[in-house]
């Protein structure tokens, strides 16, 4: 069972106010202890991995990962982590105006079980920037994209079938390891996935061993 990480609904690298640019709504302090609670408790709960998903600012990202390395070394656990950022629009960055590959590189301190992208975007409009990140990572690639883009009603008409069909793009290219739904995917999508990926092989990395498992 993994413990899902959102990102809050505040950024820690940019001004809500135009008016202010050097004005912050939170700091990375607040933003530390909140995730540190949050990691307390999803450990209390039993959780195998904790997965810092939807990352729209690298800097809210490193909090959590910072809380997450205290928690762990406060109670000598060795606890799989997993990233995952979104982008956000057709420039190929994130909300807080990263690269994919600047984000991999923000990140790459820290000792991970998978590093990739969710939300935001259908599958295809995700593979470039898989591409970009997934012949430059050491750990497990991982995708959670969108059933498609919402509609004006801010549903997904994307199906099952359309949606496999889309990711089997990822598998043919060996993009990634974990692959998934974000919003608009249903029990049926996750199964139309699952019956595609059974026939391919995971993407070839070198894993490191700091986390203590062995894919």
């Amino acid at each position: 069972m993994a413990g899902s990480i959102g990102p809050t609904n505040k950024t820690a690298s940019m001004s809500p106010d135009v008016n202010d640019p050097g004005f912050r709504a939170v700091s990375f302090e607040t933003l530390r202890v909140a995730y540190k609670q949050q990691v307390e408790a999803l450990l209390d709960g039993g959780v195998d991995i904790l997965m810092v998903e939807t990352i729209f600012d690298t800097l809210n990202a490193k909090a959590a990962l910072f809380a997450i390395e205290q928690v762990k070394q406060t109670r000598n656990v060795q606890t799989p982590v997993m990233v995952s950022g979104t982008i956000t629009d057709a420039s190929g960055r994130t909300l807080s105006g990263q690269t994919a590959e600047a984000f991999l590189i923000s990140i790459a301190h820290i000792p991970l079980l998978s590093v990739g992208f969710n939300c935001a975007l259908g599958a295809k409009q995700l593979v470039p920037h898989l591409e970009a990140i997934a012949y430059h990572a050491e750990p497990a690639i991982s995708a959670h994209p969108n059933a498609g883009l919402p509609n004006a009603f801010g549903t997904y008409d994307q199906t099952p079938e359309q949606m496999a069909d889309q990711i089997k793009e990822y598998l043919d290219k060996g993009l990634v390891n974990i692959i998934g739904g974000c919003c608009g995917s249903t029990p049926e999508h996750i199964k139309a996935i699952a019956e595609l990926a059974k026939d391919y092989k995971p993407r070839d990395f070198v894993f490191s061993d700091l986390t203590g498992i062995q894919l």
